[in-house]
């Protein structure tokens, strides 16, 4: 008996919030290299690079979620495409005992901030294999961009609701134009 509340007890203790990374995963690689083998032995100026990076969740089971990295990289010379990769990485997350409120600064911030190392890694693999130098992204500040999409939300939802809002009621003769 004894052994039966204890148990139920530290269950109770341990029921705190927690998230387990449970494995990683790429669900798709692609690198183009057009003008190959002329590209690699052309020297010239330094490219420009342009990258960009997206964080999407999708929710796969109770408390397991997907977290998936899309980076996309291109490099040019001249107006010449030297190279493109875009790279879809992931990680599969347990969470357990996270309050709701907490869920998307955890998966949006501190999951793409675990998984990213290993990303940009494997990005600057096939970069180099590729015949360049390999490409090394600078780390990424998740909770900076969060911050930023969170505001870009707030911004467009109070512009539809000002647009809803403001929208004259149908059948206004001032408005209808299908009355002649």
């Amino acid at each position: 008996m004894a052994d039966e509340t204890a148990g139920t007890g530290n269950s109770g203790a341990a029921a705190g919030p927690s998230f387990n990374l449970i494995g990683q995963y790429i669900r798709d690689l692609s690198f183009e290299n057009p003008g190959a083998p002329g590209s690699i032995m052309s020297g010239g100026a330094n490219p420009a690079f342009s990258v960009s990076i997206n964080v999407a969740v999708k929710k796969q089971a109770d408390g397991v979620y997907a977290v998936e990295l899309t980076l996309n990289a291109k490099a040019e010379r001249e107006k010449t495409l030297l190279f493109n990769v875009e790279l879809i990485y992931g990680g599969v997350f347990r969470l357990r005992n996270v309050p709701e409120n907490q869920l998307p600064p955890l998966l949006m911030v501190e999951c793409p901030r675990l998984i990213f190392p290993f990303a940009r890694q494997v990005l600057a693999n096939i970069v180099q294999q590729g015949g360049f130098p390999p490409l090394m992204m600078e780390p990424v500040d998740f909770q900076a961009l969060y911050i930023q999409n969170l505001r870009s939300l707030q911004a467009q939802q109070q512009k539809t609701e000002a647009g809803t809002v403001a929208a004259p009621a149908a059948g206004d003769p001032n408005t209808d134009k299908t009355k002649n």
